[in-house]
């Protein structure tokens, strides 16, 4: 490797080293989790607010401790005999009235009750609510109690040190030449193609003759600021933005961040408070003329740097049924390549991008927030090509069509 592809590769390792170093100064200053008494909270949960944001935000691994009460007829864990409106409770088997919480804006609501203990599997942000559709069965305030206790330090370090071991790896792998699709490239959240390919529930229904006439009018490639081709459009999803937004928080996609200096300081911040960075910026590239409306990724926290499962998402210039339309194109970094532009490194993808387009279309169908899935071939399909910094790609041409709930 010679000096000038040296210093590009530091350059792209910059966000992993600060990172990285803030968290292990913090585990070195503080040799243990954060002082249980800055992790007790106290909320006032207004009976008739379905949701009270309580400002704290949760990391993979915490446990929570939750207990209730109420000097009003309220009850936390709901009102015997109480008649539910005809809007369907947010927890379905639990009385009218009880306390509820989410983890995550739109994740999916369990009954706390006047007590519960909950393990959170994933980052998020905590919510207080109540089991009620259009009107609360009754008036009052809970007086709720939060403890939350933090993964250890110890087990972040070791999840850390995993973490940097694992983007090494594909980093070195992505240098070296050798850099191949695999189960574990990128941790839990990494999806083969056969594995996306099995989970996925696929309709034979055709799809509507106005639906087809829309996505045979897409452009069948994306562009850089350049106007070269590159990633294939490779699925379209059906719903509005406040549907797609939901469902994709609830598939746990990241929106990327859009500004390389501002994702080194958010980068050094999360980890220093123990958080996990998973938001790495994500360049642009266009449709329609113009830039993506949103970008999205998920991957291994640090990991991401050098692998992630990731998408760009436009809204197209047609609706159908009165719905919005957005066109994908969706790719896997595996690792790093030189970029044939300009011989700057860059990422490299999984050359077989149906398994992108497949792993999107499973994390939706998982959260039940996908109404149907369809495979639809259009004329002139892409089946073999270049992406835009020079790597190529292969697809057997199929768009997956992804209709909301």
């Amino acid at each position: 490797m010679n000096l000038n592809r040296w210093i590009s590769v530091t350059r792209v390792l910059k966000v992993v080293g600060i990172a990285s170093f803030a968290v292990c100064q913090s585990f070195a200053q503080s040799g243990s989790a954060t002082t249980p008494a800055a992790n007790d909270y106290s909320f006032n949960v207004s009976t008739t607010q379905p949701w009270t944001d309580t400002g704290v935000d949760l990391q993979a691994g915490d446990d929570l401790s939750f207990t209730a009460t109420t000097e009003q007829k309220c009850d936390p864990q709901g009102v015997t005999g109480a008649s539910a409106d005809d809007v369907a409770l947010p927890v379905s088997d639990a009385l009218p009235g009880a306390l509820i919480a989410k983890l995550q804006e739109q994740g999916t609501p369990v009954l706390i009750g006047s007590s519960k203990e909950i393990k959170a599997d994933t980052s998020g942000h905590l919510f207080l609510g109540v089991n009620a559709g259009t009107k609360a069965p009754c008036q009052g305030t809970f007086a709720v109690k939060v403890h939350r206790q933090p993964q250890q330090a110890s087990n972040r370090g070791d999840v850390l040190k995993q973490q940097l071991a694992t983007a090494a790896e594909i980093f070195l792998s992505g240098q070296l030449g050798t850099a191949t699709p695999s189960n574990g490239a990128a941790g839990s959240s990494a999806t083969s193609t056969s594995t996306a390919s099995a989970a996925l529930k696929v309709s034979n229904t055709p799809l509507d003759s106005n639906l087809r006439k829309g996505i045979d009018s897409l452009p069948r490639r994306v562009n850089d600021q350049f106007k070269n081709l590159g990633d294939m459009v490779n699925f379209v999803l059906v719903g509005s933005q406040q549907q797609v937004q939901g469902a994709l928080d609830a598939a746990n996609w990241h929106v990327a961040d859009t500004d390389d200096k501002k994702a080194v300081l958010e980068a050094a911040m999360e980890t220093y408070e123990k958080k996990d960075y998973l938001s790495m910026p994500m360049s642009t590239l266009y449709l329609f003329d113009r830039r993506q409306d949103f970008g999205y990724e998920q991957a291994e926290p640090i990991a991401m740097v050098a692998s992630r499962h990731h998408f760009r998402i436009w809204k197209a210039p047609f609706t159908w049924n009165g719905q919005t339309v957005w066109a994908g194109a969706g790719t896997h970094d595996i690792g790093f390549a030189k970029d044939k532009r300009n011989g700057n490194v860059t990422h490299k993808i999984d050359p077989k991008v149906d398994g992108e387009r497949d792993n999107i279309g499973s994390s939706l169908q998982k959260t039940g927030k996908a109404k149907t899935l369809s495979y639809y071939l259009p004329p002139n399909p892409v089946q073999d090509a270049k992406n835009a910094t020079g790597d190529g790609y292969q697809s057997d041409g199929r768009l997956l069509v992804i209709v909301l709930q």
